[in-house]
C-alpha cells in the first residue's frame, strides 16, 4: 500500500514541476483545445488549433438554499476579469468524480474519528458508482492510507488507520492532494473532502499559497467540514476562514455543524451537490496565449426563482503555450 510517510514538503518539490506543465498533465484542464477551419481570402482553407474552452463545474441555489435544476443556456451570464463572455455550452449532468477524502487525524480528533469515518463512507455510497476516491490522514503528517479505488472495504480500511496524535498541517495535504489528483485522477471532473476540527499549525505553506497552488493546478472543488464548536473564538474564527477561503475559491462550500451528529445529514447533503451540477464552457475573449489569472463571475435569472446565488471556482490561470 503507498503511503505518504514524511510531511508533504518533499512531495511538495516534486510538485513544484508539476505547476509548469500543468495543461498537458492536469486531469481537468480549464481550457481545452479545439480545432477550426478558417477559411482565408485566396479561397483556401487554414486548420486552427488555438481556440480554447474554460470548463466550469457550478451549483445554482434558490434563496432557500435548494438546488435549482432546471436553468438553461440563456438563464446564465459569465464574465472574466469583468469581461461578458459568450457561454458555448451547458449542460446538467451526473457526472463521476474522483474524490481526495481528507480526514484529520490530529490529537484533538480522537474521540470525533468513528462518527466521521461513518459520514465519509456513507457519501462515497450516496455518490455515482463510478466515482473513485483516496483515503488521506494527516495531523503534521499526511499518509496516504488508501489510493484511488471505488472499493467500500477498502476505503473503509484506510479509514480505520487512525493514530490521532500531533499538530494540523491541512495546507500542505490540501495541495498534495491536488497534486495526486492532477497527476493520477481518472475523472476530468474532481473533488476535495476535508474534515478538521482545529486550525492549521503545522504546514510550510500559508492559506493563500494554498489557494494559488490548487488554481493553478486547475485544481478541484472544495467541501470542507469544520468541527469547531469546541474551539476557543480566536481559534475558530481563523479556521473558519481558512475552510471557507478554500471552498470558496474553488466552487465548494464550507460547513461548520454544531454537534458531530450533524456531519453525517452534511455529508448527504455535499454528494447531492456534486451529482445536481451544470457543466458550463465558454471560450474566453482575451487569448489563452496571454497566461496570467483569470478572475470568473457567474450569475443565473430565471422568471419565478427569484435570488438565484451560483457556486463555482473564482479563477483559473490561464497556460501560455511558451511557458512564459
Amino acid at each position: 500500500m503507498l503511503r505518504w510517510k514524511t510531511k508533504f514538503t518533499t512531495l511538495l518539490a516534486i510538485l513544484s514541476g508539476l505547476l509548469v506543465v500543468t495543461a498537458s498533465a492536469g486531469a481537468q484542464q480549464p481550457s481545452q483545445a479545439r480545432e477550426t477551419v478558417q477559411k482565408g481570402a485566396n479561397g483556401t482553407y487554414t486548420l486552427h488549433a488555438n481556440v480554447t474552452e474554460v470548463v466550469l463545474y457550478a451549483t445554482v441555489v434558490d434563496k432557500h438554499g435548494h438546488l435549482v435544476t432546471t436553468l438553461q443556456k440563456q438563464n446564465f451570464s459569465v464574465k472574466e476579469d469583468g469581461v461578458p463572455q459568450t457561454i458555448s455550452s451547458l449542460r446538467e449532468e451526473d457526472v463521476p468524480v474522483s474524490m481526495a477524502i481528507l480526514i484529520d487525524n490530529s490529537a484533538s480528533m480522537g474521540s470525533k474519528r468513528a462518527a466521521v469515518n461513518r459520514a465519509a463512507i456513507d457519501l462515497v455510497r450516496a455518490s455515482n458508482p463510478q466515482d473513485e476516491a483516496f483515503i488521506v490522514n494527516f495531523s503534521d503528517e499526511a499518509f496516504l492510507d488508501q489510493d484511488f479505488t471505488s472499493n467500500i472495504g477498502l476505503l473503509e480500511k484506510g479509514l480505520s488507520h487512525i493514530d490521532s496524535r500531533g499538530g494540523t498541517a491541512l495546507y500542505d495535504a490540501v495541495i498534495a492532494a491536488a497534486g495526486h489528483l492532477a497527476e493520477k485522477a481518472k475523472r476530468p471532473k474532481q473533488v476535495i473532502l476535508i474534515v478538521t476540527d482545529g486550525e492549521d499549525n503545522s504546514s510550510s505553506d500559508t492559506l493563500e499559497q494554498t489557494v494559488k497552488s490548487v488554481q493553478k493546478l486547475d485544481g478541484p472543488i472544495v467541501y470542507s467540514i469544520g468541527l469547531l464548536y469546541n474551539e476557543p473564538h480566536g481559534e475558530s474564527g481563523r479556521a473558519r476562514k481558512a475552510l471557507k477561503t478554500l471552498s470558496d475559491q474553488t466552487g465548494g462550500i464550507a460547513f461548520f455543524p454544531q454537534s458531530l451528529a450533524k456531519v453525517g445529514p452534511i455529508a448527504q447533503e455535499v454528494a447531492r451537490d456534486i451529482r445536481r451540477q451544470y457543466i458550463l464552457g465558454y471560450h474566453p475573449s482575451r487569448p489563452i496565449s496571454q497566461g496570467g489569472y483569470r478572475s470568473i463571475q457567474v450569475a443565473a435569472h430565471a422568471k419565478g426563482l427569484g435570488r438565484l446565488t451560483v457556486r463555482t471556482r473564482a479563477g483559473y490561470y490561464a497556460s501560455n503555450p511558451s511557458g512564459k
